[in-house]
């Protein structure tokens, strides 16, 4: 009887581990709420611009690259609106910086690219939803089986298109904006 139990609890605890290690998204910077920090400074908001400090854990071994995504699927455009697309962070990185997004400072790990956002330029551009209701950004990280053959210049249509085609796995979170 004791062999049984010790198994079982041995089992147990195998499952609990397999549970807690799956790939995840989170933010030092983010409580679910945008702030003024991670707000536009353009189109009508006067925020900070400020892209989150993001961090990222357990990714597949397979993994040779990393993505990170901000889309608003609420912008009032018939298509949504891409905020940031950064991609090829080497496999090795867990983290980006806050303002990271900020182009000009040069913060993000090296050998990743910032495509253009909707704003038509590479780099972040924080939430400046309409007055109204609350827009939900959908920040993902992707891991990917190989890096993308695109430049800054890249639309965020034909990103997505080829993250799609080389995501091994996804992790998300949702941060609300409202003016």
């Amino acid at each position: 009887m004791n062999k049984i139990t010790i198994v079982l609890a041995a089992l147990s605890l195998i499952s609990i581990t397999t549970v807690a290690q799956t790939f995840t998204l989170t933010s030092s910077d983010i409580g679910g709420q945008a702030v003024n920090k991670q707000f536009a400074n353009g189109f009508g908001c006067h925020g900070e611009n400020i892209s989150p400090q993001l961090s990222w854990q357990n990714a597949p071994k397979e993994t040779q690259s990393f993505a990170i995504t901000i889309y608003d699927k609420d912008a009032p455009t018939g298509s949504g609106f891409w905020h940031w697309l950064i991609f090829n962070i080497p496999a090795n990185g867990t983290e980006l910086k806050s303002n990271a997004g900020d182009i000009s400072i040069s913060i993000a790990p090296a050998g990743s690219v910032q495509s253009n956002t909707d704003v038509g330029k590479p780099g972040y551009f924080g939430p400046c939803p309409p007055p109204g209701s609350a827009h939900q950004y959908l920040i993902t990280v992707f891991a990917l089986k190989g890096k993308l053959e695109l430049d800054k210049n890249t639309t965020p249509a034909i990103v997505g298109f080829y993250l799609n085609q080389q995501a091994i796995a996804r992790a998300s979170l949702v941060m609300y904006g409202q003016q």
